[in-house]
């Protein structure tokens, strides 16, 4: 079956399309990955073309496919890659901080202790830089709330459902966005982008 937003990447042959009424999909996730891993080698040492595909976003941002692709490289497989939409440019395009130097951390770390390094990590980057991170919904406040304790509160922009209808674009202090998202449901994948941190332990 096709792929699924962000987790399950799928591998589409479609140098069996002649044969059949579409492409063959077989699927490629985190959970599944070093065991497809050597099956797509094999098929492309004997000659088959093959795409790796996603329902959503850029295969192997923020998704599997940095090892294949590793693989692929360390074997001597020629690798190719269709530019595409990206999530992460397109926010960082249209949130009007700084684009000439800017950092992809992707999801923040769910357990708290983890989250808050990563955080205090970014107080200390040699230069400076626009940060762009990804969140769910789920975790999302929570992961404000971490970034509000540890830079302060700093204005941040916030985008969701990029390129769609009920696209959202939000320009604010993380104090207003978590006031608006705790008064509403929020749903769709979410980039979180910020420009001027500092470490306040050391204010």
């Amino acid at each position: 079956m096709p792929a699924k937003i962000r987790e399950k990447p799928a591998f589409c042959f479609p140098d069996l399309a002649p044969r059949l009424s579409k492409p063959r999909l077989v699927s490629y996730y985190e959970q599944n990955e070093l065991q497809r891993i050597p099956e797509v080698i094999s098929a492309l040492k004997d000659g088959l073309n093959i795409a790796l595909v996603s329902d959503a976003g850029t295969p192997t941002v923020s998704d599997p496919g940095f090892k294949l692709v590793r693989e692929c490289i360390g074997r001597g497989v020629k690798v190719e890659s269709l530019p595409g939409a990206s999530s992460v440019i397109t926010a960082l395009t249209v949130s009007g901080l700084p684009t000439d130097k800017f950092l992809f951390v992707g999801y923040p770390p769910k357990k708290p202790g983890h989250r808050k390094t990563l955080f205090e990590n970014l107080t200390k980057l040699p230069v400076k830089a626009t940060i762009i991170l990804f969140e769910s919904p789920h975790h999302l406040i929570r992961t404000l709330e971490g970034m509000k304790d540890v830079f302060g509160d700093i204005d941040i922009v916030i985008c969701r459902e990029l390129t769609k209808i009920y696209e959202e674009i939000r320009r604010e202090k993380i104090s207003e966005s978590l006031a608006h998202l705790k008064r509403q449901l929020q749903k769709g994948e979410f980039i979180i982008l910020l420009n001027h941190i500092h470490d306040r332990s050391e204010a």
